[in-house]
Parts: C-alpha cells; sequence; structure tokens
C-alpha cells in the first residue's frame, strides 16, 4: 500500500494465522543462531523485526477501531481474540529474547547499537515465563471488563447525554451550582458501579500478585518495576522523589490554589473549584474540531521543518480520533502501527482547553515516534523508558505556548498562566496514585474499606486543600476509583511526574534560549529508546530527578515565572 493512498479507516485488517506466525518467526530464529557473520546475523534479524512489527500492527489497528466503538461486534471479538491468544507467544518471545542474548556476534551488535536492547531482553525472559499464560488471559479479561464498564456510564445532564468527560467539563462552568451538580452526578456514576469495580480491582490486585509468585518473585511490585524497564532506579529512589513532592511542590500549590479561591472569590475552595481558575470562566477553545486540527497544522508548520512534515503526515492519512461518543472508550492516547511508519492519536474531545491539550500532549508522543520510526532500525530501540515518552508529550505543550491565539485568541495569555499553574499543581495527584499503588501491593489483601481509608490518607498528605463539599463517597476515599491508570497501566503514573521535571527543564530553557531548548527536544526524540533512563536525561542536557535538589530548584523557577504572569 502506496504510502500517500491510505488512511486508516482503509487499512486492511485481517486476523494473523498464529501457527503461520510462529513457524516463519522460528525458522528466523535459526537463520539468526546459524548466521556466519555478523552482517549475515544482523540482517536476520531485522527480518525477523519486520515479521513481528506486522504482527502487532495488527493488533494495535483492532485495539483502536475497538476502542473507537466498544460496541462493534467485530472487533469487540477481535479484542478476545488479541486477549486470549497474545499470552500463547509467551514461548516464542522467550525464544527470542533468548537468542538476542546469545548471538554470536553480540558484542558487535552491542558496539554499533548499544546494550540497551539487550537489557530489555534479558528483564522480558524473566517476564515471558509460560506459566503466566493463563494468567495473562484473565488479567486482560479482567482489564476489558473494566474498559467496558466505565465506557458504558453517561446520564443526562443538562439537556445532554454526558459521559465522565462530558462532566468534567460542566465542572469548569462559571456558574457554581452547575460545577457542584455535575460533580455530584459524576460522583453518583462511579458510586454506581464502585461494587463492580471493587470486585474487578480485587481480582486484578490477586492475580497480579499471583503471577509475580509464580516467577520466583516477592510480589508484583518487584514485577511491576521489571515490567516498565526501570533499571536506573528503585522504589527508594521513588520514595525519595516522593519526599521532595511533599516537602517543596505541596506547599507551592496550597500556596496556589489560596491564590485561586481569592481570584474567584469564594470562602471555600471544593474540588468542583479546582478548575476553575478565572471569575469570567476559563478560556475555551474558539474552533471546532476541524478548525483546531487545522491551525495545529499551521502551528506545527511554523514551529519546525520537522513538526510539519509529520503533522502533514497526520492529517493525509487521518490519524486522529477526538471526539468523544456513545460508546468510545473514555481517555486519550497515542500508539504506534510499526508497519506503516505511523503513529495515531485517540481522544475525547469536550469543549475545554483540555482538547487542545491533546493536540499538544499526543501529539508529542507521536512527533517522536514518526522520528524514531523513521531513523532507528529496531522497533526495540524506537520505544523510549515512559519516563522519558512523557517528557516528549508534556515538553511539546509548553514549546506550543506561542502558538495559543490560534486556539484562544483574546484568552490565549490566561490559558499559558492556567497551564502552567497546572502542570505543577497536577504533581501531587500523580505522586498520590503512584504511593496508592505501593501501598496496596504492599498489603494485597486489604478490604474495600482499607482501600479507601488509604486512599483518603494519601490525599490527605499530599492534596491537603481537597475538599469534595460533603460528598460521602468521595469524603471516604472513593475518588482513587477514577483513575485508569490504576486498572489497566499498573505504577504507570509516577512517570509523568518525573517527567514534568524534565518538561520545566525545556520550559525554562527555552525562555532563555528558544534555538537551543528545540535542539536539545530534537536530539532527545531522536535518540528513542536506544539508551537507558539516565543516559537520554543527558541527550537532552535535563536535571536527574532524583538529585537531592532537583525539584527544590525547578520549583522556585517555575513559581517565580507564575508570579511573573500573575
Amino acid at each position: 500500500m502506496e504510502n500517500n493512498t491510505w488512511k486508516f479507516g482503509s487499512l486492511p485488517y485481517e486476523r494473523p494465522d498464529l501457527t503461520a506466525l510462529k513457524k516463519q518467526a522460528k525458522a528466523m530464529l535459526k537463520a539468526i543462531e546459524n548466521a556466519p557473520t555478523y552482517e549475515a546475523q544482523k540482517a536476520a534479524y531485522k527480518m525477523l523485526d519486520k515479521l513481528m512489527s506486522e504482527f502487532e500492527s495488527a493488533a494495535t489497528i483492532a485495539h483502536i477501531r475497538y476502542d473507537m466503538n466498544t460496541k462493534d461486534p467485530f472487533y469487540e471479538a477481535e479484542k478476545k481474540f488479541w486477549d486470549k491468544s497474545m499470552p500463547s507467544l509467551i514461548p516464542l518471545e522467550k525464544k527470542m529474547m533468548e537468542t538476542l542474548i546469545g548471538m554470536r556476534f553480540r558484542k558487535d551488535f552491542e558496539k554499533e547499537f548499544g546494550d540497551i536492547c539487550f537489557k530489555k531482553a534479558e528483564a522480558q525472559i524473566r517476564l515471558a515465563d509460560k506459566r503466566l499464560m493463563l494468567s495473562m488471559v484473565k488479567e486482560s479479561q479482567l482489564e476489558t471488563k473494566y474498559a467496558k464498564l466505565a465506557a458504558g456510564c453517561s446520564v443526562e445532564f443538562q439537556g445532554e447525554k454526558c459521559n465522565f468527560y462530558g462532566l468534567l467539563k460542566h465542572m469548569e462552568s462559571p456558574d457554581r451550582e452547575i460545577r457542584k451538580a455535575a460533580l455530584k452526578e459524576w460522583a453518583k456514576l462511579y458510586e454506581g458501579i464502585a461494587p463492580q469495580l471493587d470486585e474487578i480491582y480485587d481480582g486484578l490486585v490477586s492475580l497480579r500478585e499471583k503471577m509475580a509468585k509464580k516467577i520466583g518473585m516477592k510480589g508484583y511490585l518487584e514485577m511491576a518495576y521489571l515490567n516498565r524497564g526501570r533499571f536506573d532506579y528503585n522504589a527508594d529512589d521513588v520514595e525519595r522523589f516522593r519526599k521532595g513532592v511533599r516537602d517543596y511542590v505541596v506547599p507551592a500549590v496550597a500556596k496556589l490554589y489560596e491564590q485561586q479561591r481569592e481570584r474567584i472569590g469564594v470562602d471555600k475552595l471544593h474540588y468542583y473549584d479546582e478548575s476553575f481558575f478565572y471569575p469570567d470562566g476559563n478560556p475555551n477553545p474558539i474552533g471546532t474540531k476541524d478548525e483546531m486540527v487545522q491551525w495545529a497544522n499551521e502551528m506545527y508548520h511554523e514551529l519546525s521543518p520537522e513538526t510539519g512534515e509529520f503533522f502533514d503526515f497526520m492529517t493525509e492519512h487521518e490519524l486522529f480520533d477526538l471526539l468523544t461518543r456513545d460508546g468510545k472508550h473514555m481517555g486519550g492516547y497515542c500508539t504506534n502501527m510499526l508497519k506503516y511508519k505511523a503513529p495515531f492519536i485517540f481522544s475525547n474531545f469536550n469543549g475545554t482547553s483540555a482538547d487542545v491539550d491533546v493536540l499538544t500532549h499526543e501529539a508529542g508522543h507521536a512527533f517522536q515516534a514518526f522520528l524514531a520510526m523513521r531513523l532507528l532500525p529496531f522497533s526495540n530501540q524506537m520505544q523510549a523508558p515512559i519516563e522519558i515518552c512523557e517528557v516528549h508529550s508534556m515538553s511539546m505543550e509548553h514549546f506550543t505556548y506561542p502558538w495559543m491565539e490560534k486556539f484562544f485568541g483574546e484568552g490565549a495569555n490566561k490559558y499559558r498562566y492556567a497551564h502552567l499553574q497546572s502542570a505543577l499543581r497536577t504533581i501531587p495527584y500523580l505522586v498520590s496514585v503512584d504511593e496508592f499503588q505501593h501501598r496496596v501491593f504492599e498489603k494485597p489483601n486489604m478490604t474495600h474499606q482499607e482501600r479507601y481509608a488509604t486512599w483518603k490518607k494519601i490525599e490527605q498528605t499530599y492534596l491537603p486543600w481537597r475538599d469534595y463539599d460533603g460528598n460521602e463517597f468521595l469524603d471516604k476515599g472513593g475518588f482513587w476509583m477514577q483513575k485508569q491508570h490504576i486498572f489497566l497501566y499498573p505504577f504507570y503514573y509516577i512517570d509523568y511526574a518525573l517527567a514534568q521535571m524534565g518538561a520545566f527543564d525545556f520550559y525554562l530553557k527555552m525562555c532563555d534560549n528558544q534555538a537551543q531548548a528545540w535542539t536539545d527536544y530534537l536530539n532527545l526524540c531522536k535518540a528513542g529508546g536506544s539508551l537507558g533512563y539516565f543516559d537520554l536525561l543527558k541527550v537532552g542536557n535535563l536535571n536527574n530527578p532524583f538529585d537531592e535538589n532537583t525539584v527544590k530548584n525547578m520549583v522556585e523557577a517555575v513559581m517565580k515565572k507564575i508570579e511573573e504572569q500573575a
């Protein structure tokens, strides 16, 4: 299929023949093992990588199309097929990793491409255990049950059918009574499915803990860190970072919320006020979805030649699904189809500034993937550590500040001020989710009530300003349920907080020297996952967030910028 003709909607999808795939892969593995020279071995490995990339692209297409409409019977069946089939490939994946590690010309490979792919392979070998196959199928089934349950929730509000995202829009209304009512309905939706969510999470926690012990680990925490590719730091380092957040970020954010309380003129700041920045209302995008995509196209052409080429590719091949609708999966993400060297951006526009954040945040992920898929030879080099992936996305939000007039008109300065504050204000919540997951897996047999109480205690530590205005469900600690990462992407949330440190680095640098900041950012994107976390920080000339003074210095510098804009 020629690159200049296809659209995502017309991409062919056919359920792959797993038997044929395994046979082809085994033949290629034999060719790698028997290769007489380094060049022959590299060529054979590239063929295997291409085969698996095409296979994974089929899975990605099915995944996206299911998320676009969870009620589609064809792709619902395909989702079940993939959930059941992927674990059956564990023995093949393990053999692939063992072959990579045992390469006759491994030293030559390391000299040309570095050693990170071998570290990843060694981790995957520990995780690619056939004893996990059945458990992985069950885990996928539980995750799908969660996603379908959450996607199916909606309520009539202000004359429209609203899902969770639609209600969040109303929590930014200038009318405080509407904000309060929206929170009440939002909490009621979660409370209504809380018994099912508790049951699903019970199953996931128990299952994940048993999976870890099946392969000789102390518990799921160890398995999760290995699965996340955290080779450069451990749970003690993360706790040290969380302490920096408690000591420096929390007091700064408390100050910002107090200023907000005074600005919007309320006696007590409640949760439904937290996203309401200005007494006359938050700045919202002034255009339709199509207009915003066009403005984004103009913006990326002005930002750099590389981003212009990238966005042309995205629009030409229709690699977006942006509008929220009934039956659509919640959330937003960027994923990749390696066969077509194509990212895909999935979102749920709700008419707030978050829609613009999608066109910058997810576009940051997509831009990096667009570059890496064209510059790096192997798929396992393209995927950066998640802590770096989120630097790509969060930094793009800051790099695009000069173009916000396109999206917000006269409200652009208000948007930039609110966005910079929000980037800092989000960090305590990010680490709350991380600490909650640590506590859950330190005591996996927690009762439902203990989990709620654990979240409440963590909330009081990191979010001491949080007040739910007497909502019983949220007051007892029910807020944790709204974070899909806890269910679907365990221990993937601290990454955002670590990454925001890097994004602030780029923001502060761009304020002084835009050209140098962009050069460093571009170099980081191009490096993909060809190096480890700490080495990639060096490529981008970024500070290490685990260093003692990084959080303190960063908070002081960002607060100064916020005060300058006030």
